[in-house]
């Protein structure tokens, strides 16, 4: 702190010396001591209650920056959840239309004639028949590089019924 070296301790003691005298110069040496001591814990209390009171405040900066920060991902959080949200109950609802549409395409034919409710799948594979038929005439004959033998289309044959020996 202050710049005394031993030649100025050396002067201050021998004027003490001669004002105080030698019988009360240790008395006021050790009160000096005791008083400088107390001066030098003070300060000392000093330093360290200022700096906790920085490191008190920094962490509480730090600690509204964190709350900021949650109050902030939070928020992005909730609208990125609402988005999703929103995405689905569409891609449901467009879902729930699609079906209700197919299902009223698949209850239109039957509720709407008597003949489609005696579908027959036979007729059907006639009517698939005639029309692979039309195709083929529609096509013409086969290039004559081309060895495709199809065979002729008939009917299914039903089996005949086995007699019961008795």
């Amino acid at each position: 702190m202050f710049d005394v070296g031993f030649s100025e301790l050396m002067v201050i003691g021998i004027v003490a010396l001669l004002v105080l005298g030698p019988e009360r110069l240790p008395k006021v040496a050790r009160t000096t001591g005791h008083l400088l001591g107390r001066l030098q814990r003070y300060v000392s209390d000093v330093k360290s209650d200022i700096s906790r009171e920085m490191q008190l405040d920094e962490l509480k900066r730090l600690q509204e920056e964190a709350r900021q920060s949650a109050i902030s991902l939070e928020s992005t959080v909730r609208n990125e959840m609402a988005g999703i949200e929103k995405g689905v109950s569409s891609s449901l609802q467009s879902a729930s239309s699609a079906v209700a549409d197919l299902e009223n395409s698949i209850k239109a034919p039957v509720d709407g004639s008597a003949a489609a409710s005696s579908f027959d799948h036979d007729a059907a594979s006639a009517q698939l028949d005639r029309q692979l038929a039309e195709a083929d005439t529609h096509a013409g004959p086969a290039p004559s590089g081309a060895a495709v033998a199809e065979e002729p289309r008939s009917e299914p044959v039903p089996p005949e019924p086995k007699s019961i020996k008795s």
